[in-house]
């Protein structure tokens, strides 16, 4: 069969190296003891070879009809395993029988954030996500308090997940070469159980104040908080949201439930 011709509406760029291939296949090998393994977006199955090496259980979720039927004659022993559908609409709880399982793939670049908050969701079943992606959205998820990267994806990752930046690709290893470099990272599930404040209000907080990065706390939290509210006036709000540590923002989120709109 013929290659899958690349779809740029699916955010296709399928890597043609092999030795990076299985550098990112060996990013899962910390994973626990038989943790099985999802694949998104395997394509033409450059990444999955390696992974079938691996001797875990492993599935495949592919979106694009013309990939699947690719999959279904190169790989024939992975046919059952093959889910078509879109992974951002799938159920994952009892896709290896409610076992947890590690999460990778060779991201599409136009839902690779939406992956990774959909992961949040999943976060007790998924111990270790590794993969591709932008090189700048990975620069954003490992970065620091005081660096520009740092952001919303940063501290809700971080949260939850001990983060490293792997290595950096270049371009030319796709076909069709993307416009950006690449870069894989690994999320190791950390052991934080509760945060000790309300997560969905750190994440109202967190995206409030990043959406407006460039002024000082108090300008955004104003939308969130009842005027009675008697400390926006403290020097803490004059600072910005890339200043603040994920500890400060777990005490910011606590300190402002009670005057919440």
């Amino acid at each position: 069969m013929k290659d899958v011709r690349p779809k740029k509406a699916l955010g296709q760029h399928f890597l043609n190296d092999l030795g990076i291939a299985r550098r990112i296949a060996d990013t899962i090998d910390t994973a626990p003891g038989e943790c099985p393994v999802l694949e998104v977006g395997p394509g033409m199955g450059v990444l999955t070879q390696f992974l079938l090496e691996k001797s875990r259980e492993t599935k495949v979720v592919e979106i694009d009809p013309e990939s699947v039927e690719y999959l279904k004659k190169n790989f024939p022993a992975l046919r059952e395993n093959i889910i078509e559908g879109d992974f951002l609409a799938m159920r994952l709880d009892n896709l290896f029988g409610g076992r947890p399982f590690v999460l990778t793939g060779n991201y599409p670049y136009n839902i690779s954030s939406q992956i990774f908050f959909k992961m949040l969701d999943y976060k007790e079943q998924i111990p270790l996500c590794t993969g591709m992606i932008q090189k700048e959205v990975a620069e954003r998820i490992a970065a620091r308090p005081g660096s520009k990267a740092y952001g919303i994806l940063s501290v809700l990752l971080q949260c939850w997940y001990d983060v490293e930046y792997l290595f950096t690709v270049d371009e030319h290893v796709f076909t069709p070469p993307p416009k950006v470099k690449s870069a894989v990272i690994r999320l190791t599930r950390n052991q934080v159980k509760d945060l000790g404040c309300n997560e969905a209000l750190l994440k109202k907080i967190v995206k409030q104040t990043f959406g407006q990065r460039r002024k000082q706390l108090r300008n955004p939290l104003k939308a969130l908080v009842r005027p009675e509210c008697p400390f926006l006036h403290e020097d803490f709000f004059t600072q910005r949201a890339e200043q603040l540590s994920i500890g400060d923002f777990i005490g910011l989120t606590n300190r402002l439930a009670p005057y919440i709109k």
